[in-house]
């Protein structure tokens, strides 16, 4: 099973222009995906750069044919046109899609600040290996008191997930809404999570939450031991990042799904976006 995630940064590339068709080019080139997991998606936002407002939600799904398209909505307002304005996340998938939960993740106000609604978006899919739960987000760049909060709820909401994935089932109507919401224990979370290898983010997202539910593990460090993280962000577009490329985009996944990790690969060529996809192999 492969799985890659990239920040597209709404389609726009080193060069300035926006074209989906060679972020899906892109992407599979760098590996032949069963899952693909997008962050910066927009829909009715001619406002940033390069874009027309085309909805890219549709427009990357009809490029992706066979493969089950979940979209989650992190901002969702009016334009001046009247248009709804929308931007988030994606989720495509080969396996069938069992379950989706949109998490609408913490945003505690801070002054002074500029920041914007995030989201979580949370599948859970049948896969060859068993249902898995796959999450993908991206936190608040800007301030570092909403990015804590975000991480905090990442990890409460792994707890919930572990908890509802062994609680014992009470028996359902056939139909309504009690049909069951089924969230696997193993999981993936990735994204743009916007701190460094270093971050205390990190160490506080990856650190241990109870002895009953499985932590998160950085997989780069499970595959590439004593290797430093590949960069992420800045190899290309210079106009934007004028420094030395850093990372921001991990994947990571729960302690007991690591003995199945393979392989984790930044693709360092594609030039699509101003950061770089990455990829996990599960075996």
């Amino acid at each position: 099973m492969k799985l890659a995630t990239w920040n597209i940064q709404w389609g726009r590339g080193a060069d300035g222009r926006v074209d989906l068709g060679r972020i899906v080019d892109d992407a599979r080139r760098f590996g032949d995906f069963d899952v693909l997991c997008l962050q910066e998606v927009s829909a009715g936002v001619p406002e940033l750069a390069g874009c027309d407002g085309r909805d890219q939600f549709v427009e990357i799904a009809t490029r992706l044919p066979g493969y089950t398209v979940v979209s989650g909505i992190a901002i969702d307002g009016l334009g001046a046109s009247g248009r709804r304005r929308q931007f988030g996340n994606m989720i495509l998938s080969r396996y069938p899609v069992m379950q989706v939960f949109r998490h609408l993740l913490p945003w505690p106000p801070d002054p002074g600040v500029l920041s914007m609604q995030r989201i979580a978006l949370e599948t859970t899919l049948a896969t060859p290996l068993g249902p898995l739960r796959v999450t993908t987000t991206h936190l608040e760049y800007y301030s570092a008191k909403q990015r804590h909060a975000q991480v905090i709820r990442l990890r409460e909401l792994q707890q919930e997930a572990v908890a509802h994935a062994h609680a014992p089932r009470i028996a359902e109507p056939s139909d309504g809404p009690f049909f069951g919401s089924v969230r696997a224990a193993p999981a993936i979370l990735t994204g743009d999570f916007n701190f460094l290898p270093d971050s205390p983010e990190r160490a506080l997202l990856m650190s241990a939450i109870d002895p009953s539910t499985p932590s998160y593990q950085d997989t780069w460090e499970a595959t590439h031991r004593g290797e430093q993280h590949a960069p992420t962000v800045g190899l290309h577009d210079k106009k934007q990042w004028p420094d030395a490329p850093f990372t921001f985009d991990y994947i990571f996944a729960s302690s007991d799904l690591m003995p199945r990790v393979r392989r984790t690969a930044v693709d360092a060529v594609s030039a699509a976006s101003d950061h770089q996809p990455m990829m996990i192999e599960l075996a």
